[in-house]
């Protein structure tokens, strides 16, 4: 199959362009800034319509993965303009061109499209976001939901891996590199999430891709929890001291986050378990996996918890 995914040298992208080339696909990576990615890349800026053109053009795709996207929450509460061009108009784009090139289309999407009052939410609930952020992912998925292209949405949250993404770290990765240095993190007891580990994220957006599943599935980690309650078992998984993972509240980070966060925006996957061969994984079996992708190899031996 000959497949275009944007955003390929992203957290989800990079894993999901290798897996699409282990599993024979002719893949067509398109990019806009940052390290060529694996496959034919391909430079496309999601602000200008005639360069996505020409990427259909050159890659006359029968599936595409649109995965770019601007995500940090802060800067697009900021750059309106910008992140609605770029996460609202870039997809109408990509969706239309998707139509005319008779491609199925998966659009990556977020849990943050959610108001946060009272996760995990179901596929089928109301989304309504409380950042702008989350308002442009969700007039995307409108605007895939309308373009009359052979689709899937898919949902994810919190989304962590062993890499950055544009020299970023990510939440987990961050959280890991801290600790190890023996530095204490602040983490909130009252937002809840579903952690998603980015190669497990891969393996389930392929899958329903090969297996053409349509509209809308969380695709996220199965499990439940608050940002504190990741850390402090991320730190055990790890050997690392649970006592430097320290509780806060979302109101103690009011005076760093420009955008409103939702508290509880955690996504039910039952749906995704039902269909998907690759399930969405528990919080236990990702860490697991994210550990033997970290290369550690080392028996941990329980630090003792000041806290309790």
């Amino acid at each position: 199959m000959r497949i275009f995914i944007t955003g390929a040298n992203g957290l989800v992208g990079t894993e999901l362009v290798r897996l699409c080339l282990k599993g024979g696909h002719e893949v067509f990576s398109g990019y806009t800034a940052g390290e060529l990615p694996a496959g034919v890349p391909i430079r496309i800026d999601l602000t200008d319509a005639a360069s996505l053109s020409l990427a259909f053009e050159r890659s006359r795709p029968e599936a595409v993965f649109h995965l770019a996207a601007k995500t940090d929450v802060d800067r697009c509460e900021v750059e309106k303009k910008l992140a609605s061009s770029i996460n609202e108009g870039g997809t109408q784009v990509v969706a239309a061109l998707a139509k005319k090139a008779g491609a199925r289309l998966v659009l990556n999407s977020t849990d943050y499209v959610f108001p946060g009052d009272r996760g995990p939410y179901r596929e089928e609930d109301t989304p309504l976001p409380v950042n702008h952020y989350g308002y442009t992912k969700l007039m995307a998925e409108e605007a895939v939901a309308e373009s009359g292209v052979e689709y899937m949405i898919a949902r994810s949250s919190a989304v962590y891996g062993t890499h950055p993404a544009f020299g970023e770290t990510n939440f987990a990765l961050w959280a890991y590199e801290t600790l190890k240095e023996k530095e204490k993190v602040v983490l909130c007891t009252d937002q809840f999430v579903s952690p998603t580990l980015n190669t497990s994220l891969a393996a389930m957006l392929l899958e329903a891709c090969e297996r053409g599943l349509t509209g809308i599935y969380h695709l996220s980690g199965a499990t439940r929890v608050s940002r504190h309650g990741f850390g402090l078992r991320l730190a055990e998984v790890f050997c690392l001291d649970r006592g430097l993972v320290r509780p806060g509240l979302m109101e103690d980070f009011h005076g760093r986050w420009v955008a409103k966060r939702p508290p509880d925006s955690s996504l039910g996957t039952s749906k995704a378990a039902a269909a998907l061969r690759a399930k969405p994984l528990s919080l236990d079996q990702a860490l697991a996996e994210f550990k033997k992708e970290m290369g550690w190899r080392e028996k941990c031996l329980r630090i003792q918890d000041p806290l309790g």
